[in-house]
């Protein structure tokens, strides 16, 4: 699915959403959920991509750096995180709640982490902003008025609608970074999980709470 020119929204990373963005170089934002590699490589080959600069995690959680290490050693690409979430992924860390049950039945092979983002770092023109909440060190990214949300978000039967909070590190945080997204110029919202959205005056409403 294409969202605007250079963005595409992986129809194989089904329950978890892989985007790539082809500008000067090729970039991946997550990798959706373990054992879906063959079809999103597949995919990515069908799109003419035999390569990837950098594969950007928004998170640790196991439906978002599923693939990472795969496609990181079939494309080359480098792999980047935020600091707080790096001891998550290569099980340093216990991940809280029910996420470690998750953690035990679906096991994802961790990558090999280049490096974790500076503050407002970009990657070309794809700008990485901290919005934690979701995560410890959950990020967004910004890319020509595309708005990658990871987690922060998800989209119901075209509604933006809030995590539940057993699956949320700190609410508060949450809330925090719910207000940061008025402040972004975007035209579409782009979540992990469901539909992208239009900037419109749904989206505005739902902001407008928090």
């Amino acid at each position: 699915m294409t969202i605007t020119e250079g963005v595409t929204m992986l129809q194989s990373s089904a329950g978890s959403h892989v985007f790539l963005v082809q500008a000067d170089k090729n970039v991946l934002i997550d990798t959706g959920n373990p054992g879906q590699f063959d079809a999103i490589w597949a995919e990515l080959r069908s799109l003419g991509v035999d390569s990837m600069a950098h594969i950007l995690l928004t998170h640790h959680d196991v439906d978002h750096i599923g693939n990472a290490r795969r496609l990181q050693e079939q494309t080359g690409a480098s792999v980047w995180t935020s600091r707080e979430e790096i001891p998550y992924i290569i099980g340093e860390k216990p991940r809280p709640g029910i996420k470690r049950i998750i953690q035990a039945i679906v096991r994802a092979e961790p990558p090999r982490i280049t490096g974790s983002y500076s503050e407002n770092q970009p990657f070309g023109d794809i700008q990485v902003i901290p919005a934690p909440g979701h995560t410890p060190g959950h990020v967004i990214f910004l890319y020509h008025r595309v708005l990658f949300i990871g987690d922060l978000l998800a989209v119901k039967r075209g509604t933006l609608r809030l995590f539940p909070s057993y699956l949320t590190w700190n609410s508060q945080a949450v809330l925090q970074s719910l207000a940061l997204l008025k402040t972004l110029p975007f035209d579409w919202l782009c979540p992990a999980h469901g539909q992208p959205l239009p900037h419109n005056d749904a989206v505005e409403r739902f902001l407008r709470q928090y």
